[in-house]
């Protein structure tokens, strides 16, 4: 026979479950009733959001707190380190939280919007995507010329951030002919900054990135070309971006994706982007 435990024993027990518990992600009334959006964006990730003199900034900084004022919220944003893949960052994020039992946010940005994604990760809901993001390569002009295809680069060195979108696409473009031409960088930031002092005649990453680091460094326009190549094979050269709630706070996934489809109607998006010196794209169809 079971040996029976003591009540206090049962409930000291159900106590220290309760504690470990993080604080849910919660449904649109529950929102509204606490007056707070919480919203995770990624820490580094500029020009999107990153510190910048103590303080969260950048693009969807701006898009978060645009979005609790709409939904006549007040903001709760939180910087998250990026782990190694994003299914990852939205378990810690949205649906079970980390251990150190941190409050869950209700809502994440900078989420990749794709139908495999998606199905993989059940314990998520996806909003409707608000930005076309694409790779594109920065060259210096008088230095370089503009190219058509990668096959135009020849010998000419890439400042490139490792295990990037970008490094995946030049490592295995043309059958890796572009591989000796690749220097590789731990961040863009740090790639970016070594072409911008003149190291590398070309600078790989998505435009957002290289347009942010072009309007930080305050370099004129004219000296430097962007250009989209388009390439066929397994690495996506682009990509929508999204944002993310728990499955079961679904009205809330519906209220942020009609509110960032208006914000893009009544150009609150692109001023947003523009603010911060990069060009927006809508998503496809939109």
């Amino acid at each position: 026979m079971t040996p029976a435990f003591p009540r206090r024993s049962l409930l000291a027990a159900a106590s220290l479950l309760l504690a470990a518990a993080p604080a849910l992600s919660r449904p649109l009334d529950a929102v509204r009733a606490d007056g707070t959006l919480r919203v995770a964006l990624y820490d580094d990730n500029a020009p999107f959001s990153a510190l910048k003199d103590g303080k969260p900034a950048g693009i969807e900084v701006d898009i978060a707190q645009a979005l609790a004022e709409a939904l006549k919220l007040k903001l709760d944003l939180r910087l998250i380190d990026a782990g190694e893949n994003s299914d990852g960052d939205l378990r810690l994020a949205l649906w079970r939280g980390d251990l150190a039992n941190s409050a869950l946010s209700d809502v994440m940005l900078h989420v990749p919007s794709d139908r495999m994604f998606a199905q993989r990760n059940e314990q998520v809901f996806t909003t409707r995507p608000y930005l076309q993001q694409r790779l594109a390569l920065a060259w210096r002009r008088g230095v370089t010329e503009d190219f058509e295809t990668l096959g135009d680069i020849g010998q000419t060195p890439i400042d490139v951030e490792g295990n990037s979108a970008s490094d995946a696409m030049l490592l295995t473009a043309n059958g890796g002919s572009l591989r000796p031409n690749l220097k590789h960088f731990k961040s863009f930031d740090e790639a970016a900054k070594a072409f911008l002092a003149g190291d590398a005649p070309i600078l790989a990453g998505t435009r957002s990135e290289i347009e942010g680091a072009l309007a930080t460094a305050k370099t004129p326009r004219d000296t430097v070309g962007i250009t989209q190549v388009k390439m066929a094979g397994p690495i996506k050269t682009s990509w929508e971006l999204c944002g993310a709630v728990k499955s079961d706070s679904r009205d809330l996934g519906y209220a942020v994706g009609d509110t960032m489809t208006a914000m893009i109607d009544n150009g609150t998006m692109k001023d947003i982007f523009a603010k911060h010196g990069v060009s927006y794209e809508p998503p496809t169809g939109y």
